[in-house]
């Protein structure tokens, strides 16, 4: 197979996720020759649209737009295609409401597409287990689970990326990756911004299924997932698998931002969280005893991504003797600044013994030139290559989902989340002491 046989068809062309996303990831591609010289896009879409207007509704290059081409419906589009040459690998991204899925995936199949073709799938993929185990089985009756690429934009982060190296190709840390030295796993996903222009998918929701089922469980998967054999798609995603299945959910609190159900769009009684903190546990031999915390949600004092591993303290000896050092911590900044934070203790220059917290940062922006991709450049490009690495199988989707039913269950219940200012993070229900993010934030790669 060559490149020029690449062909992306958008089903949805016309929505904001095409236009902001989808799209400027096609035209850098393309700009970077990783699309071939002749690559096919084809938007789709229910209205009649010409394919001049199709083209100028994006900010595309001279010799990219004349690939670009507007077909109306599923149906047609197959000869459509054929009628521009032979493709060997054509990707279909579904850009619409999840819904949608099931009967899109049926038209496609009804086009005669078999194993050339592969559908790209964003979240949500269902509402709760039973929902997803639905969808997979829906999908399942036109396409091979091989086909099936499910977006989780999160797994092809570069500073996500990077985790798995900095575990597996650094030797120093490795051996310090288990319950023996480590304290505690933090992941904190706070962000400033309010619910918006989300109302009526996030009321019904939460940000339990809109954050902690889907990216974070993926980012605490590869934060603690086995060595796998190979960096072969399957190896991967079965060593994040291992981990999904002896993950338990200890304890969560629900909380909502004050004035929340003032929004227009939104329920005036509605229960739904807006932030959320859990506990959880893996239970293997590598990380028994070990909390891990999960934090996430709106309208709090700023925006960030960072994963914390606090390391166990020192024992009360030579510069330790009155127990006051703080443990290492490492911690990796996903964004939006994207780096990796080595917490030490160094001394004083100039005292006896004064020992004070110092830093070793690697940042991203500096230590690299040009551009750092965005995530839908890579999962694209995996797409129209087969590779599912940075794609959420069935079986961890429907897994993960087990994972959090028991905070589900309590937020379709009759209990209210508690509330919190707007700006703030809410005062912490759990027992353990959260990593101080904020310090990591203001002083490094910023």
């Amino acid at each position: 197979m060559t490149q020029s046989a690449f062909a992306v068809v958008i089903a949805g062309a016309t929505g904001n996720l095409a236009k902001l996303k989808l799209v400027p990831a096609l035209q850098k591609l393309f700009d970077q020759n990783r699309l071939g010289p002749d690559p096919l896009v084809i938007g789709t879409g229910r209205r009649e649209i010409s394919d001049e207007d199709f083209r100028n509704r994006f900010d595309l290059s001279a010799p990219f737009a004349d690939n670009f081409f507007y077909h109306r419906n599923i149906r047609g589009i197959k000869q459509f295609m054929e009628n521009r040459g032979p493709f060997e690998r054509v990707v279909f991204f579904l850009s619409l409401p999840p819904a949608a899925y099931s009967d899109t995936a049926r038209e496609i199949a009804a086009e005669g597409f078999g194993a050339k073709a592969s559908i790209i799938l964003e979240k949500p993929f269902g509402y709760d287990l039973d929902s997803a185990r639905k969808l997979n089985t829906e999908l399942t009756r036109f396409f091979d689970e091989s086909q099936i690429f499910r977006i989780d934009h999160y797994l092809a982060k570069e500073a996500v990326l990077n985790m798995l190296v900095f575990r597996f190709a650094n030797s120093i840390f490795e051996p310090l990756w288990n319950g023996r030295f480590v304290e505690s796993i933090q992941i904190n996903a706070i962000e400033q911004r309010q619910v918006e222009d989300r109302c009526e998918y996030f009321d019904g929701a939460g940000i339990i299924r809109d954050m902690v089922q889907n990216h974070l469980l993926q980012l605490l998967c590869l934060l603690t997932m086995e060595p796998a054999l190979s960096l072969d798609s399957d190896d991967i995603r079965n060593r994040k698998i291992d981990i999904l299945r002896v993950l338990s959910l200890d304890k969560f609190h629900r909380f909502q931002y004050r004035g929340y159900c003032n929004t227009k769009g939104i329920h005036p009684k509605s229960k739904t969280e807006t932030f959320a903190e859990l506990q959880m546990s893996i239970t293997n031999s590598r990380w028994v005893g070990v909390p891990v915390l999960i934090r996430c949600g709106k309208a709090a004092h700023r925006t960030g991504t960072e994963i914390g591993v606090r390391f166990k303290p020192l024992p009360r000896i030579l510069y330790n003797s009155n127990g006051s050092l703080e443990p290492n911590c490492i911690i990796f900044k996903i964004q939006p600044s994207e780096g990796i934070v080595l917490d030490i203790q160094s001394k004083i220059p100039g005292s006896d013994n004064g020992i004070t917290r110092s830093s070793m940062n690697f940042c991203m922006r500096d230590s690299f030139w040009g551009d750092i991709p965005e995530a839908y450049q890579r999962l694209i490009h995996d797409a129209l290559r087969g590779d599912r690495t940075h794609f959420v199988s069935a079986r961890e989707l429907e897994t993960a989902w087990d994972v959090v039913s028991p905070a589900l269950e309590q937020s379709d219940g009759d209990g209210f989340p508690e509330l919190y200012e707007p700006g703030t993070l809410p005062v912490s229900r759990l027992a353990l002491r959260w990593i101080d993010f904020d310090n990591y934030f203001s002083e490094c790669c910023r």
